[in-house]
């Protein structure tokens, strides 16, 4: 399937990938009574935070993200990944990291769990987020700066 003005696009692989984010999320909260903020979940398993979640379950959490998309990249036979270099990888991680402590969690714990308790302070944050993404991607097309080759 493929969408107009948007040949690259997979819908259905998005929605796929929506569902198991909803699914993880989920299971989190009911079975570990924990919403699921990777940042506050790195933390944890970086003994940085503390937290009722056992530190092992945590760092598995955090192992599991990269891993489950190798593995569903090796099954399907996806595209290999494209990177930025190590210097803008490491200024992006500390930049996202100064926002996820000032803004009290991050993209996941906001607009995934956040959202669908419909709690006010994670509506802003994820309003916040997408402004903010909106405008850098505005602001990089209009500089002619291109993010991956």
């Amino acid at each position: 399937m493929t969408l107009p003005g948007f040949p690259d696009a997979a819908p259905l692989a998005g929605l796929g990938g929506g569902v198991l984010i909803g699914l993880a999320a989920a299971l989190m909260l009911l079975g570990a009574g924990r919403i699921a903020g990777v940042s506050g979940i790195a933390a944890r398993a970086f003994g940085i935070a503390s937290g009722s979640l056992p530190r092992s379950a945590a760092f598995a959490f955090i192992i599991g993200l990269p891993l489950g998309a190798l593995i569903v990249m090796g099954l399907s036979g996806a595209a290999t990944p494209a990177f930025a270099g190590p210097l803008p990888l490491v200024v992006a991680g500390l930049i996202v990291g100064i926002g996820t402590r000032l803004g009290s969690g991050c993209t996941s714990g906001h607009g995934v769990c956040g959202m669908s308790r419909l709690s006010q302070r994670s509506l802003v944050a994820t309003a916040t987020f997408m402004i903010t993404g909106f405008a850098t991607v505005a602001a990089m097309n209009a500089l002619g700066i291109e993010v991956l080759p």
